[in-house]
């Protein structure tokens, strides 16, 4: 199988479903998933998985099982599609935030997991126990520490950086840039090839909606990725060529090529067994609100 079942339902909801009322019938998702060769029971043990894991609720009306994002698996969505589609880097207010913990070696594991959370929000790791940001994550610092628990063991400080080195040594010792940049240019180099043959095949009307479901879904995917990688440093502290920038822009462009046959496709499947009166007013697949916003501005 190519790419983890969960991570494909987190996907689809991320881009689809919560535009629907965030919540979906097990079958209709069961035959979205089938277009990218998951069967019913990796999608039966991944959607079980995510309850345990409070991502998801299940409620039945008559026997049919839905199920919808909780607030954490909401909140999470939202976050990973405010940063995957704002498409620009922001300005930096020249300060540093450093987080600080000595957890306890008897709670490894909830080191582990707050370890990697800070990760996937930004944080770089500057020393051992050690983390930081240039940006304002004050929020989620807070939500981090409610949520694990580790007040007692914590420290976060709002610093400026006083030498003797520049900003950019602290930024090229936190985080691995060569490698983002690799991948960035990985990205881009496989993504501008399909858009050029996607967009000459969408002209000859030669691409099914189903087709266009599965590109565009696959795309965000992978984009997605980069969430886990990419800190979204500030312009200021990014190198002056930064390929990020470039894939966002293919990103954005790749992605309204496909977004409106992709979504017909997903109506066609939701509407049978689901609520389509859910759906978001004001949703406008090719008009994705954050791409335009940075179109704009950029």
């Amino acid at each position: 199988m190519s790419t983890n079942t969960q991570s494909m339902i987190f996907t689809i909801y991320g881009d689809y479903i919560r535009h629907y009322g965030n919540k979906i019938w097990i079958g209709s998702l069961i035959r979205l998933l089938k277009e990218f060769g998951h069967n019913e029971q990796a999608v039966r043990v991944a959607v079980s998985r995510m309850l345990k894991q409070d991502w998801v609720q299940s409620e039945k009306q008559g026997n049919k099982s839905y199920y919808f994002l909780t607030d954490r698996g909401v909140n999470r969505v939202e976050e990973a599609a405010r940063r995957i589609f704002k498409l620009n880097p922001h300005e930096w207010d020249g300060k540093w935030r450093i987080l600080m913990y000595t957890i306890p070696e008897e709670k490894r594991q909830v080191r582990d997991e707050f370890r990697k959370e800070l990760l996937w929000s930004g944080f770089g790791s500057f020393s051992n126990g050690c983390w930081i940001s240039p940006n304002n994550l004050d929020k989620e610092v807070e939500l981090l520490i409610d949520k694990y628990d580790v007040e007692p063991y914590v420290d976060f400080f709002l610093s400026d950086y006083k030498g003797p080195k520049e900003n950019q040594a602290l930024v090229e010792k936190s985080w691995p840039l060569t490698d983002i940049e690799e991948k960035y240019e990985q990205f881009i180099s496989t993504y501008s090839k399909k858009y050029i043959v996607h967009q000459s095949i969408i002209q000859r009307g030669q691409m099914t909606d189903a087709e266009c479901f599965v590109e565009r879904t696959n795309l965000v995917h992978e984009y997605r990725k980069f969430l886990f990688i990419d800190p979204g440093l500030p312009k200021e502290l990014l190198p002056s060529r930064w390929s990020g920038n470039h894939a966002a822009l293919l990103f954005s462009q790749y992605y309204k090529l496909l977004a409106e046959p992709a979504n017909r496709f997903f109506e066609d499947v939701f509407q049978e067994d689901n609520d389509l009166r859910r759906k978001d007013r004001s949703y406008n697949a090719a008009d994705h609100p954050l791409i335009s916003e940075q179109v704009k501005n950029s």
